[in-house]
C-alpha cells in the first residue's frame, strides 16, 4: 500500500482540528462531567441595582419597582454609608431585597507611594467594611489603583507583594466583620495595574486569605478580556460579585443591540456555580420605566440560553 504523504497530513490536521474545537466535555472524565453539572444546577442568576438605576424619587419607590420585577439585590455605594445604615435596614425590612456589594466609596488608593495617602485608603475602607458587616453585604469593592491617582508605586514585583500584604491586613479585617475586599479589574484606559479577572483571581490566590475576592464587570471585560465564559472560569472559586452594563455605550443592557450579548459569559458563571449577584452598573439612553424592565427580561433569556 503506498502512503500518499499529503492526504495522510491533511487527514490528520482535520482530525486534530475537529477535537480541538469540540466541546472540552469530550475530553472530561465521567466524574468531571457530573462536577460541571452539578455546579451548573447550583448556578443561579441574582439581578442586583445600584441605587441609581431603578426609577422612583425615593428609596421605597425603587425598591418596590426592584421587587416587580424580581431584582433581589441592591448595590449602594460606600461614601457615607455608616449614616445612612438605619435608613437601608428600614427601607429592607419585609423585603425580598438583600445588599449585595458595596461600590467603593474610600478615600485615597492603596498604592500610593504617599503613607499618608494609603492610610487614607485604609482608615475609609475600614468604616466602609463596618458597615458592609452590619448591612450583610457581600463584600466591598476596591480598585487598587485608578490611572489618574498620583503618586503611585512602580508597576513592579515588589509592589504586588506590597499590596498582596495590605489585602491580606484587610482580608482578616473584613473577615471580622462577616463581609469580604472584592478587587475589581478595569479597562485599561481607567486602571492599567490589575484589568483582566485571572489576574485579580491570581492576587486572591497568592494572598489566600477567605477575606479575598475578586469580580468581574462585563463592561471593562469587553476591552480586555478575549472570552467572558474563560474570564468568569479564571475567577473560579474566588468570583465575589459581577458588574453588568452594554458593551458600546456602557448604558442598559439591549441598548447597544446585538452587541448586548451575554450567553458567553453566562456559560462561564454556570460552569463555576456562581449564585452570587449581576449587578447594574451603567446609565441608560431612553426611559427607565421601559428600557430597565426591558435589561432585566433580556438577561434572563440570555441565561436561560447559557
Amino acid at each position: 500500500m503506498t502512503l500518499d504523504r499529503r492526504n495522510f497530513l491533511k487527514n490528520t490536521l482535520a482530525g486534530v482540528a475537529v477535537l480541538a474545537g469540540g466541546n472540552r466535555a469530550v475530553f472530561a472524565s465521567s466524574s468531571e462531567k457530573e462536577s460541571i453539572s452539578d455546579k451548573s444546577s447550583k448556578a443561579k442568576l441574582n439581578l442586583s441595582f445600584q441605587e441609581g438605576i431603578p426609577p422612583g424619587k425615593n428609596l421605597n419607590e425603587k425598591f418596590d419597582f426592584m421587587e416587580k420585577h424580581g431584582v433581589v439585590g441592591f448595590e449602594p455605594g460606600g461614601r457615607g454609608l455608616t449614616k445612612r445604615i438605619p435608613e437601608f435596614k428600614n427601607a429592607l425590612k419585609g423585603r425580598n431585597i438583600k445588599i449585595s456589594a458595596i461600590c467603593a466609596g474610600f478615600d485615597g488608593f492603596i498604592l500610593s507611594s504617599d503613607p499618608a495617602i494609603r492610610k487614607q485608603c485604609r482608615d475609609t475602607m475600614n468604616e466602609i467594611i463596618i458597615a458592609a458587616g452590619e448591612l450583610e453585604s457581600t463584600g466591598v469593592i476596591m480598585v487598587p489603583a485608578f490611572n489618574s491617582q498620583k503618586p503611585v508605586m512602580l508597576h513592579t514585583q515588589e509592589t504586588r507583594d506590597f499590596l498582596c500584604e495590605q489585602l491580606n491586613e484587610m482580608g482578616n479585617f473584613a473577615q471580622q466583620h462577616g463581609t469580604t475586599v472584592i478587587l475589581e479589574p478595569l479597562n485599561r484606559k481607567e486602571a492599567f495595574y490589575l484589568r483582566l479577572v485571572a489576574d485579580a483571581a491570581s492576587i486572591c490566590r497568592d494572598v489566600n486569605n477567605p477575606g479575598i475576592k475578586c469580580m468581574g464587570d462585563f463592561w471593562h471585560m469587553t476591552w480586555e478580556e478575549t472570552s467572558d465564559m474563560g474570564a468568569f472560569i479564571s475567577g473560579g472559586e474566588y468570583l465575589q460579585h459581577v458588574h453588568v452594563a452594554s458593551r458600546k455605550r456602557r448604558s442598559m443592557p439591549g441598548e447597544d443591540g446585538e452587541a448586548d450579548n451575554y450567553i458567553n459569559g453566562f456559560k462561564g458563571l454556570k460552569m463555576i456555580g456562581y449564585d452570587k449577584y449581576v449587578s447594574f452598573e451603567c446609565g441608560a439612553q431612553g426611559d427607565r420605566n421601559v428600557v430597565v424592565p426591558a435589561a432585566v427580561e433580556l438577561l434572563r433569556k440570555h441565561w436561560e440560553k447559557a
